[in-house]
């Protein structure tokens, strides 16, 4: 890429993230639903597991708004921002074996220094600093709401890593026999539904008139050389 057009480039971001900011609009939502035909159709090749999410979670949240044929997506379906059910899975281990096929989004931020923590908990548990969004990716809606409960109280200091391993293995147990299981039942905090982005800070700017200055430096010394 050209000087001329990085700048070009560099401008145009800018632009936008000043638009933006200043007027919202950074995530827009599809709000209609697709046919059911079509959803059908594009979940029929899909593997055993795959396609069993997808056809609960039709039945409990209705058609989902977007699909492509390696997934389906719902927006603002029952506590969650978005919901994703995909087709191709992603094996895991813990607790037991299986595979990741539904991923469940909350608006939710966590300060930098708690994502370590959370790695070791679950790496299934996905964080975005800048989107200020967290997910949970599992086999099941009610693996998921079980891992965001645990994840907050990580966050709250409530609990450490290895002590929500060992709680989440417990209430898995007792969730697969039909006991009380509130933890994946129910998210066990308040979540909020605007989006509440982690834009950090500029940088760039100060960074590039050293560099500039620098610049004009070497090519003074080269003209007078």
């Amino acid at each position: 890429m050209e000087q001329e057009e990085k700048l070009k480039t560099a401008a145009t971001a800018m632009g936008s993230d000043l638009k933006v900011q200043t007027f919202g609009g950074a995530e827009k939502t599809t709000e209609s639903v697709l046919d059911m035909k079509l959803v059908e159709s594009i979940i029929n090749d899909w593997n055993a597991m795959a396609k069993k999410m997808a056809n609960q979670t039709v039945k409990q949240y209705g058609s989902p708004n977007e699909a492509t044929e390696s997934r389906l997506i719902w927006y603002n379906n029952g506590p969650w921002k978005r919901t994703i059910i995909y087709r191709d899975e992603i094996p895991h281990d813990f607790p037991q074996p299986h595979t990741d096929v539904i991923e469940n989004y909350i608006n939710y931020s966590v300060p930098p220094e708690k994502f370590s923590e959370l790695a070791k908990f679950d790496g299934s548990v996905i964080v975005e600093r800048t989107r200020g969004e967290v997910s949970s990716r599992c086999d099941m809606e009610a693996a998921n709401i079980l891992a965001l409960n645990l994840m907050n109280d990580i966050v709250k200091d409530e609990l450490s890593a290895e002590e929500a391993r060992d709680k989440y293995c417990e209430i898995t147990s007792a969730f697969m026999i039909n006991k009380p299981s509130p933890y994946a039942e129910n998210l066990q905090f308040d979540v909020s539904k605007e989006a509440n982005y982690d834009t950090d800070v500029v940088m760039i700017a100060d960074e590039m008139a050293k560099q500039g200055m620098e610049k004009v430096k070497d090519m003074t010394k080269n003209n007078e050389g």
